[in-house]
């Protein structure tokens, strides 16, 4: 796929890809290869060994220091005399690029390639081949070439940036990246129509456009060039460099996303947890390249799953993994929906298991609270990794349902909040279409807190948290609850009755539809303070509907009694609700007997308790009044006895008041008995 273009530059040393030397040191055929070693086909013996890794050239020293920089500091520099070998084995390129340049200083032609550019250009600079030595030396003309041939072609930019993986830092410190990077950010932003250069992200059987083809022919529909033309060549970089290229292409003003896009596809090539959806056609699907990840068309949208074979055939370690995952987190577009919820799940996902960086972690976890309604249950059961924790990562999800809620308040309290155009929408969804974000986060976190809850390692604090994490407002409806209530009474089956009480207070049994009131009624799990609202709360919703319904029916005609109304509004009921209102009407009919009873054993109870108080008041009484006789009688006999004393002490008193004395005595006497 990589194939060199067959592009040249008129003028210059270097016409056609095709380098040689004007001068020539030494007459020759060529090179030889003889059992891993190189050899010049001359009658001139060879003088000077050079070894490049396992490899060893048999040269001649007068070409190699005629044009090299290092060579000649290394024999004229070196303490040894006569030195007639050196050993080069951090040269850049390898014995291939040293091949090249050997080749340029004995005069033998040669082929510049976008392959080989690279390391001969770093090469070229390891060997100090400049022109104070010799005017046209090979750095000059390497140069040469990279400028007007390799960056003005679009295959030849991402070949030369695929070669630079090995030549660190020598390629970084040349600006060959740097320069590779901008032409790749330029060509893919710009208008493709008319462009000089091909574009391959199509698959094989269709052949790409060259500048042959389009300079003459006028647009048209089908010589359009898709807008994820370029994303399959740029998936094959490594993620450096594709961190490279991606920011020169913000730099640019690309779509947002269009990045995301980008992001996305090279996420599927190279991550193995992550794999394409398989929607796309039979035809794509069959033109899929050999190289990792396929090329099939872009749709608009990447969906991601995450693959759960372990047998994966891919190399990739964990720590590549985890670089990977680092650098696309760190270069996704902050807008809102510059990539889908569902592969910022999957991310993060990943990002847990490989024990990304905690900031980071962070940063995708605000990226998915500002998008949770587009969340699914699937994407949102993240196992935990965590030994001795419930099975799913409750905890993450609680970040995120809290990372939502604080999105929301900043939108709703921001003066100027204005809603991504829909014209703008990538994948072609009309938001303003859907319920409100809240309603769907609610659904969504009563159909996790359903699935969870049958984890019996789950606690009843992270349970009701999460369950009362959203505004009442949020729910219109609390069936979603009411099943995820259930569900953990029926995993937790040894609660007691404080706490299936405190677990039944995170739903509204008012906002309970009729189903789930009919099955609540029934439930043998709830606590019957709970089965009790749920009856109450139907009573008053079907009385209310009788009075409703009665009052528009007189209103409507007069004369039609209200036992008519009742008959009409059951008729028009369906049978299964009837039968299930009968079932409830038995229950409620049970509970009001089993309320009669427990009254009835209350009042004898309170009988007897009254009795026995009677009695023991009586038994108090009757001990207070004899102490109280006992006390006066001593009382009277005391002053009967002070009377007669007085008596004898002053006999001379006269009878008048003697008699008024034992009259007012005696009635005294006869008041205190």
């Amino acid at each position: 796929m990589w194939d060199s273009e067959s592009e040249s530059v008129a003028g210059g040393d270097y016409g056609n890809g095709i380098l040689s030397s004007s001068k020539h040191g030494v007459k020759n055929d060529g090179f030889e290869l003889r059992d891993n070693s190189w050899y010049v086909a001359t009658d001139i013996p060879s003088d000077f060994l050079v070894q490049v890794g396992d490899v060893n050239f048999h040269l001649h020293m007068y070409p190699l220091l005629s044009r090299s920089g290092k060579m000649n500091r290394l024999i004229y520099e070196s303490r040894e005399l006569g030195l007639n070998k050196v050993a080069l084995d951090d040269l850049p390129g390898g014995p291939e690029a040293f091949e090249l340049a050997a080749k340029f200083c004995y005069g033998i032609a040669v082929d510049l390639i976008a392959a080989n550019i690279s390391g001969l250009r770093c090469a070229a600079e390891y060997l100090e081949m400049t022109e104070d030595l010799e005017e046209g030396n090979l750095i000059f003309k390497t140069e040469a070439f990279l400028s007007y041939v390799v960056l003005s072609s679009w295959r030849d930019s991402i070949v030369v940036l695929k070669s630079c993986e090995k030549l660190s830092p020598w390629a970084e410190n040349l600006q060959i990246v740097r320069r590779c990077s901008e032409s790749i950010a330029w060509k893919a932003c710009a208008n493709p129509k008319g462009i000089r250069w091909a574009y391959t992200g199509k698959p094989s059987k269709v052949s790409s456009p060259n500048w042959t083809e389009m300079k003459d022919s006028s647009p048209s529909i089908k010589s359009q060039v898709p807008p994820d033309w370029w994303f399959e060549d740029v998936s094959i970089l490594r993620i450096d460099h594709f961190v490279r290229v991606i920011t020169a292409i913000k730099v640019k003003g690309m779509r947002f996303e269009l990045i995301g896009a980008a992001i996305m596809h090279y996420a599927g090539k190279w991550l193995p947890g992550l794999i394409k959806d398989g929607g796309g056609s039979t035809d794509e699907a069959s033109n899929s390249s050999g190289s990792s990840g396929g090329s099939s068309s872009w749709k608009g949208e990447i969906h991601m799953i995450v693959e759960e074979n372990k047998d994966d055939t891919s190399t990739v370690e964990a720590k590549d993994q985890r670089m990977i995952v680092e650098s696309l987190i760190s270069i996704i577009p902050p807008q809102k929906d510059s990539v889908s919820c569902r592969f910022l799940l999957r991310l993060l996902r990943m990002a847990n298991m490989l024990k990304v960086a905690p900031a980071l972690v962070t940063e995708l976890e605000k990226r998915v609270g500002m998008q949770l309604e587009q969340a699914t249950l699937a994407d949102l059961l993240i196992p935990s990794y965590n030994k001795n924790e419930t099975l799913y990562d409750v905890d993450l999800v609680q970040r995120l349902l809290e990372h939502f809620l604080v999105q929301e308040q900043t939108e709703s309290s921001s003066p100027r909040r204005q809603s991504f155009p829909e014209k703008h929408m990538y994948n072609g969804v009309q938001r303003g279409a859907n319920p409100s974000a809240k309603i769907r986060v609610a659904r969504l976190v009563d159909s996790y807190l359903t699935e969870v809850s049958r984890d019996r390692n789950l606690s009843l604090t992270k349970f009701q948290v999460l369950a009362e994490a959203l505004p009442d407002s949020a729910r219109t409806c609390d069936d979603g609850l009411y099943r995820a209530v259930d569900s953990y009474l029926k995993a937790h089956p040894t609660m007691s009755e404080h706490e299936r009480k405190r677990l039944c207070r995170v739903m509204d049994s008012q906002k309970l539809s009729i189903d789930a009131r009919m099955h609540a009624a029934q439930n043998e799990r709830l606590p019957l303070r709970v089965v009790v609202q749920v009856i109450f709360s139907e009573q008053v919703k079907i009385s209310n509907a009788l009075a409703n319904n009665s009052l528009k029916e007189t209103g409507e005609t007069q004369y039609q009694p209200v036992i008519s109304n009742r008959k009409t509004l059951l008729e028009g009921t369906p049978q299964s609700f009837q039968e299930g209102w009968a079932a409830a009407k038995k229950d409620i009919n049970s509970l009001k007997f089993e309320l009669d009873t427990f009254k009835a054993k209350y009042l004898e109870l309170q009988n007897d308790m009254d009795i026995l108080q009677r009695q023991f008041d009586k038994l108090t009484n009757k001990k207070q009044t004899s102490a109280w006789t006992a006390g006066w009688k001593k009382l009277s006999k005391f002053t009967k006895m002070t009377t007669l004393e007085n008596h004898d002490i002053d006999p001379q008193v006269a009878t008048a008041p003697g008699e008024d004395t034992r009259k007012t005595t005696r009635r005294w006497r006869n008041s205190i008995s």
